[in-house]
């Protein structure tokens, strides 16, 4: 009898002792299988670098011509002599497009284009080159200042008293867009205004043709800006900053003359339009 009760108490304790070391095998197993998880995924970080690109500056070099250089980062360095593509986005179309593209040289890159006065978004970017994907830099958004004639809009109007003359040069003789003949009666005056919205500069030759003194001036509408008094057969400069300024009046007003004022212009204005 004790015998069969020993050999009971051997089976029923060994039955409550199997289940204990299954329990232990999944764990055992449960952690090999994160840290193998964590081994792929270390593994693919490696396996997959990344390059970055960005605008580092982007100026108007030449205001003029309107010339736009653009200097970017390349991290990791390309391939010496990399092609890289600066992108326009184009409202219009509503897509970005190419203008203009440089070469790498280390880590930088140094892109011109001529672009109208304009107000753009920019990107650059580069291709894929093992081991590295393709990458496009933030965009920025730039504000192009160019120098175009002061009439390339049109005059929004004109006026004065006295027989005012304002004669814009013609495009076929003038086509640039900035040179005018403003006359008037001997006591009067002739002025012009023109839209300038988007324009923060305007740059005035004048050529004083009167046979005697006269006014020249700028206006914001009717609110005079600047002015300047030239002697006869003068020349000088009236240049003034019209940040804000929408409705650019330019005036000629006789002081003392004996036909009446007649001055010349060559004026341009510094806009993104």
């Amino acid at each position: 009898m004790r015998r069969v009760l020993a050999g009971l108490l051997t089976l029923l304790v060994a039955g409550c002792a199997a289940p204990i070391a299954p329990a232990d095998s999944a764990l055992s197993l449960g952690s090999t299988a994160s840290a193998a998880s964590a081994a792929v995924g270390a593994v693919a970080a490696v396996a997959a670098p990344t390059r970055t690109a960005r605008i580092a500056s982007i100026r108007t070099t030449d205001a003029t011509k309107g010339v736009i250089t653009v200097v970017g980062t390349l991290t990791p360095a390309p391939t010496a002599g990399t092609r890289i593509p600066l992108h326009q986005w184009i409202p219009s179309l509503k897509r970005w497009q190419e203008v203009a593209h440089g070469y790498s040289s280390g880590s930088s890159v140094t892109i011109t284009t001529v672009q109208p006065g304009s107000v753009r978004t920019y990107r650059i970017a580069i291709g894929p080159q093992a081991p590295y994907a393709a990458a496009i830099s933030p965009m920025i958004s730039f504000k192009h200042y160019v120098w175009r004639g002061l009439f390339k809009m049109g005059l929004v109007r004109a006026g004065g008293a006295g027989q005012p003359q304002f004669t814009v040069v013609p495009p076929a003789e003038g086509p640039r867009r900035a040179e005018a003949d403003l006359l008037a009666n001997q006591g009067g005056y002739v002025w012009g205004e023109v839209d300038s919205t988007g324009c923060r500069y305007s740059r005035n030759w004048l050529g004083n043709l009167t046979d005697g003194l006269v006014r020249v001036s700028l206006h914001n509408g009717t609110t005079a800006l600047t002015s300047v008094r030239m002697q006869q057969e003068t020349e000088t400069w009236l240049n003034y900053d019209i940040s804000g300024v929408t409705r650019l009046r330019l005036q000629v007003a006789d002081i003392h003359s004996g036909y009446g004022p007649y001055v010349a212009v060559d004026s341009l204005l510094l806009c993104t339009n």
